[in-house]
């Protein structure tokens, strides 16, 4: 496997949403909280059938998008100071009061595991990991091939929860990706010929996975974290699987980004919020399950309860984008901190770049034709 196109040639504009990626972000949000809240009802063919479909391949749609956007990381001022802001900030918030909360209905984590994320917080540790070491990636030879070995030989041995490590491993090769993705690339993608071919192939996954959901496949593979021995299986079949899955999920997302709206629309001004929802999605579905037992009571309804949630996860997920909600949690999971940073401009080890003294002239007084490149002043000046 070698590297894709690589990105040394787009033209470096000022930074501005596109509408595209908007768009897919919104989709893939839906199913996101959609996903989590069929979680407790996998004992049920119809449940597991649309959550084994949405696993294999919703994650891996967001990473790829996730390193797409990331490709120009370079760890200077402006940068760092987003990562704190949008990352290390809301993971500690969330992180926190959400293992506070579930030790309050559950008694469990006896002690709190900051640096052990245990649900929805791993994937902002992840980006953190990962948005370090974007520049290691994008100087390697063989980006994509290291990656996927790195995810395959992760499931060999035992690696601490520190910072959602296994899973931050175990889904690298498709931040990878994303990160050696194109502008032309995602265009070619929404072609007619791409699109009729993404949307046979997400109904066919779709209608493979309801048709064997009563194999009991095992979910965990699904979350790129296990040990291979943990799930019962050699070390050659858990490479095998993995790798099927990673295979899997990349083509499934390929096909879900070729349906993905290429103008604007009411999607992709909730897609520019999927911060919030992701982040806020977790409190609701914990409090439901554990204040009013809500899963354990539908469950008798089977796959009527399975339709119900569905479309309850995704009116959540729509109103978790809306703008008073963004408004109202702007301040915490995007704050300012401009008291934590100091001013670039005064950095006594990198001083703001000096003009040249032909510029200054050029700025005074207007052009003549000694001021010309070709001139015996301009000569003399830039010696």
């Amino acid at each position: 496997m070698t590297s894709l196109a690589p990105l040394a040639h787009e033209s470096k504009k000022p930074r501005e949403r596109v509408a595209y990626l908007d768009n897919a972000r919104f989709w893939v949000m839906l199913l996101v909280v959609i996903g989590h809240s069929l979680t407790e009802l996998v004992v049920m063919n119809s449940a597991r059938g649309v959550y084994t479909w949405i696993y294999l391949f919703h994650m891996p749609f967001f990473i790829l998008i996730s390193g797409y956007t990331a490709r120009h990381y370079v760890g200077d001022f402006r940068q760092v100071r987003r990562i704190v802001a949008t990352l290390i900030v809301p993971y500690l918030l969330v992180e926190t009061s959400l293992q506070l909360m579930t030790r309050h209905y559950d008694g469990e984590p006896e002690h709190l595991m900051i640096l052990s994320p245990q649900w929805v917080g791993w994937f902002l540790a992840a980006l953190f990991v990962w948005r370090l070491t974007t520049p290691i990636w994008r100087a390697l030879k063989y980006p994509v091939t290291t990656s996927v070995t790195i995810s395959l030989a992760s499931g060999l041995i035992e690696i601490p929860n520190v910072l959602a490590l296994p899973k931050v491993l175990g889904f690298l090769p498709f931040y990878v990706i994303g990160l050696h993705f194109n502008r032309e690339l995602f265009l070619r993608l929404t072609q007619l010929p791409y699109r009729v071919a993404g949307a046979v192939l997400l109904l066919g996954s779709l209608a493979v996975s309801l048709l064997f959901a009563d194999h009991r496949f095992p979910t965990q593979w699904l979350l790129y974290r296990g040990r291979y021995d943990e799930l019962d299986v050699s070390m050659f079949e858990g490479v095998a699987v993995r790798g099927l899955l990673i295979a899997l999920g990349l083509l499934l997302t390929l096909a879900a980004l070729s349906l993905v709206p290429r103008g604007r629309s009411i999607t992709t001004v909730l897609g520019s919020r999927t911060l919030y929802a992701y982040l806020l999605h977790g409190f609701i579905i914990i409090y439901l399950d554990r204040q009013f037992g809500l899963w354990a009571a539908i469950e008798p309804y089977g796959a009527t309860a399975v339709l119900g949630c569905m479309i309850v996860g995704a009116v959540v997920a729509v109103l978790l984008m809306t703008k008073p909600v963004a408004t109202a949690f702007r301040p915490v999971f995007e704050p300012k901190l401009a008291w934590m940073f100091r001013d670039p401009s005064q950095d006594v080890h990198h001083p703001p770049r000096e003009v040249p003294v032909w510029k200054q002239q050029s700025r005074r007084a207007p052009a003549t034709r000694g001021d010309d490149p070709g001139s015996a002043p301009f000569t003399r000046l830039i010696r």
